[in-house]
């Protein structure tokens, strides 16, 4: 059993995170992902206040153990979902695609431990001058969006951990216990696994979503959208519209309008595989089989702990 600065924060029995995706992280994944022994999170992104507190709701009902929300902070109703998340005792929550100075303190003065995403050192020392109490370090592989630098994983964890004083954890790119165990090796406490957790039973992508990630091969997916906001899509009708239109060098606003509105909630929550964005990551072409959240957690986690054992970590 590990125990670190991670799993003493979140007060969790092993360092996995399951990543708050979009449209795929509702109260089944989060209870079912901390029951396993790790910290579950709800994707809060995708949710209007009232469905948040919903899924919050039935999360406590499923599990006693720690829970997180994870927030975007460029997604609408920020406010609304802080006050939620205060006003029902959720104990932590992971920020990203914004300021973290934004919210931290606030949250921190109702006693929730603070983490923050980032794509580079020089927004992890932001995150730790606005005072939250870890990081998230996610390279390019990621699912969702992405740092348009696309700093790979095993460059920006080493990167991030030399220049912080607050535990690192790591995310892209890792669907296996060798993966995170190489990230161990490099410094980080902890993970976080998006990908690998949509392809639970428990996830709440559509099933159309699933069986196109398990056809996905090597070179399947891409960041797109780096004018404005990077996001790592899996290759279909819409992707092929977006890449012309990059091509020809179609402005912001001619992005905007193809990208429209609710193109994620088609894609992966509804199932327009043709039409529908499809934000998943690179391990997607490693991902085979749909399985209970729970057996993919040990999965990864005994495979972790044998991968520690071989190399005599």
């Amino acid at each position: 059993m590990i125990h670190n600065e991670i799993t003493s924060l979140f007060q969790i029995e092993k360092p996995i995170v399951q990543a708050g995706m979009i449209w795929c992280s509702g109260h089944k994944l989060a209870s079912a992902i901390s029951n396993a022994g790790g910290l579950g999170l709800l994707g809060a992104g995708s949710m209007y206040p009232e469905v948040l507190e919903e899924h919050i709701v039935k999360t406590k009902s499923t599990t006693s153990k720690p829970f997180g929300v994870n927030l975007p902070l460029l997604y609408p109703d920020i406010d609304k979902h802080i006050q939620t998340i205060i006003n029902h005792k959720v104990p932590i929550v992971f920020t990203s695609a914004g300021n973290p100075k934004l919210y931290t303190q606030q949250l921190k003065d109702a006693g929730i431990k603070v983490v923050h995403v980032v794509s580079s050192v020089k927004f992890a020392l932001k995150a730790q001058e606005a005072g939250v109490d870890a990081i998230v370090a996610e390279g390019f592989e990621a699912g969702g969006h992405n740092g348009a630098d696309e700093t790979t994983t095993l460059c920006l964890i080493p990167h991030v951990v030399d220049h912080v004083n607050i535990p690192v954890i790591a995310a892209g790119g890792i669907s296996s216990g060798r993966a995170m165990a190489a990230c161990f090796c490099l410094g980080a406490q902890a993970v976080q696994i998006g990908s690998a957790f949509v392809m639970s039973h428990e996830s709440s992508a559509h099933h159309n979503f699933k069986d196109k990630i398990i056809q996905a091969n090597e070179g399947d997916t891409k960041l797109m959208l780096k004018s404005l906001t990077p996001v790592r899509l899996l290759k279909n009708n819409f992707y092929q519209l977006v890449a012309l239109a990059e091509k020809r060098g179609a402005s912001e606003d001619e992005l905007k309008n193809i990208l429209g509105r609710a193109r994620a909630k088609k894609g992966m929550f509804e199932g327009d595989m043709i039409e529908g964005e499809l934000e998943i990551g690179q391990v997607s072409a490693m991902l085979h089989e749909i399985k209970p959240a729970a057996q993919i957690f040990e999965e990864i986690y005994s495979d972790f702990l044998a991968t520690l054992k071989k190399n005599s970590i």
